[in-house]
Formats: structure tokens, C-alpha cells, sequence
């Protein structure tokens, strides 16, 4: 697995302010990685730092393999950090042929790439009758333009509605499955759940975690269980090692995992002590429950 880019001990002050905070993280090629934080955690500042838009305090980082020149590099990244900017009495074609003589790349793309992103069929209309979510699109086609191997976008979804997201979900999981890297950042952890493979979480600047997106909490789920003696069904799920807490609610008993099990096995340990399980439904955390648990933990 090759390395796309490096980030360490990144750091950025803006007077008094630490916007990023001592960051390093890596970017393998062929994942879908997604910056997460709140508003004002510092993904914006990062995405910057890389694209060399802003000046890091400290740390460093680089692209590829090391040996490449920053500029030489980003002719290999496609990003889109601002809201796009197109002439707006110009087609979509016309505003890609300018956006290739300034990347210097080939006009021959250009129809691939309106079709990548649905917008074919409108590519002789002006870009001031596109809807917010189609110049977001067109801003995406114009971003491939130059075949980039990693592609990087800055809240792709905000202020479109829920159609335009859904679209742009599509298209963002639509190019990752064609080989190409992608480092997204969002404030929404229902984007990340979605489309990205793997996840950074900052907050404040800092990173809280970096890795899998499932594997973002060593979480092995829980069991939701019902059974007409439902004393003698806790009672034996607290005697189980495997098991953390249990809880009562609702009618039900929820018992979280310390460890893998699957239902099958439980549903026949519990039958060998004479429980006969009515309801038994097994479940993750969703990512949300154990993201406020993450950021909860942290000190403020």
C-alpha cells in the first residue's frame, strides 16, 4: 500500500489561537479518508497547510514519497476547499476548456467527467441556471480534470438539500470505487458513516482518533433480548464475562459485549440454562453514540 501523504506534528497558530495542534496522520492510497470535527476544529486550516494555501507554524509534511516538490505534487491532487467558481455566462464546457488550459491537461476528458458527475445532458447550459448541488458537481468534474490520484474536498454537502446530498454521496462513493483516493472534510458524522472507509477526529486542532471507521471504538455491540423470566435472563447475562453492562428498558434487556459473540451462540447458552428467548436482535453502536462517547471522555 503506498503512501499519499504524511502529515507530522502539524501546527498552526494564528496569534493567540492554536487552530491545529501537534497533528500527524497518513493517507494510503485507494481509501476514503474523512476529517471530522465541529466547526472551527482545524479541518479547514489542515486541508490548507497541505494544498499550501496556508503557512504551517510547525511540523511537516509531505506527499508521495518525500521527493517530490510540493507544486509537482499537487498537479497529482484534485481539490476543492472554496464554494466553486465558474463564469457564470459561460456552459459547463466552456468553463472546463479554461480550467484545463490553466492545468494545462487535455480538453479530451471533459465529457467523461460531466458524465461522472450526471451533468452530460446540461453541459451547453449556462453555469448561472445550475442548481447549487449542479455547481457543486461541475466543481467535482472540474477537480478530475487532471486525473488526480487523490481527490479533496471541504464539506462537499453544505447548504445543498437532501437530494443534492444524496448525489453527492453517490459520486464521491462512485469515484473512490475507480481507484481514486479521497480525503474529505465534514462536520456531519452521518457523511463520514456513509462514505468514508477511514476517519480523523479533531477537535480543537487536536487529533482525539485516526483509523477505521468501524473499528472507531472497540465496540462489539449489543444484544437486545426478551424472555417471560426476565430476572433469571439478566441474572445470567451478568454471570457472563463476555458481558459489560446490562441494562432494563423499554422490556427489554440490553446486554453490550466485551467480546465478539454472535447470536447463534448466545441464543444456545442461554437455551442450556432453560432461558427461551422470545426477542433477540443483535446491534452496533452507531457511530454517532460512540463519537459523543470519544469526544465526552476528552477534557474540554
Amino acid at each position: 500500500m503506498s503512501t499519499i501523504l504524511t502529515v507530522n506534528n502539524l501546527t498552526k497558530k494564528f496569534g493567540y489561537l492554536t487552530a491545529v495542534k501537534d497533528l500527524s496522520f497518513s493517507i494510503e492510497k485507494g481509501n476514503v479518508y474523512g476529517i471530522l470535527g465541529p466547526n472551527g476544529s482545524g479541518k479547514s486550516t489542515t486541508l490548507g497547510i497541505v494544498l499550501n494555501v496556508v503557512n504551517k507554524t510547525s511540523g511537516d509534511f509531505y506527499w508521495f514519497d518525500g521527493n517530490t516538490s510540493t507544486h509537482e505534487a499537487l498537479k497529482k491532487v484534485g481539490a476543492i476547499i472554496e464554494r466553486p467558481n465558474f463564469y457564470p455566462y459561460m456552459t459547463a464546457v466552456q468553463n472546463l476548456k479554461l480550467v484545463c488550459k490553466i492545468k494545462e491537461v487535455d480538453t479530451d476528458k471533459i465529457e467523461e467527467k460531466l458524465e461522472l458527475v450526471g451533468l452530460l445532458d446540461r453541459k451547453n447550459s449556462k453555469f448561472k441556471t445550475y442548481s447549487l448541488g449542479m455547481k457543486q458537481r461541475l466543481a467535482i468534474a472540474s477537480a478530475l480534470l487532471n486525473d488526480p490520484e487523490i481527490l479533496i474536498l471541504d464539506e462537499p454537502t453544505n447548504g445543498l438539500d437532501p437530494q443534492g446530498i444524496h448525489q453527492i454521496r453517490e459520486i464521491i462513493k462512485k469515484i473512490a470505487s475507480q481507484g481514486t483516493t479521497i480525503l474529505l472534510a465534514s462536520h456531519l458524522l452521518d457523511e463520514v458513516e456513509k462514505v468514508c472507509s477511514h476517519v480523523i477526529i479533531l477537535r480543537k486542532g487536536e487529533k482525539l482518533y485516526s483509523g477505521l471507521v468501524d473499528g472507531m471504538m472497540a465496540t462489539y455491540g449489543f444484544f437486545e433480548l426478551k424472555s417471560d423470566n426476565m430476572e433469571k435472563l439478566a441474572e445470567t447475562l451478568e454471570s457472563n464475562s463476555k458481558f459489560g453492562e446490562i441494562k432494563h428498558e423499554n422490556g427489554l434487556v440490553t446486554a453490550f459485549l466485551k467480546e465478539e459473540m454472535d447470536a447463534k451462540s448466545l441464543n444456545e447458552a442461554l437455551y442450556k440454562e432453560g432461558i427461551v428467548l422470545s426477542h433477540l436482535v443483535k446491534r452496533k453502536e452507531s457511530l454517532e453514540e460512540q463519537f459523543l462517547t470519544l469526544t465526552k471522555n476528552q477534557s474540554n
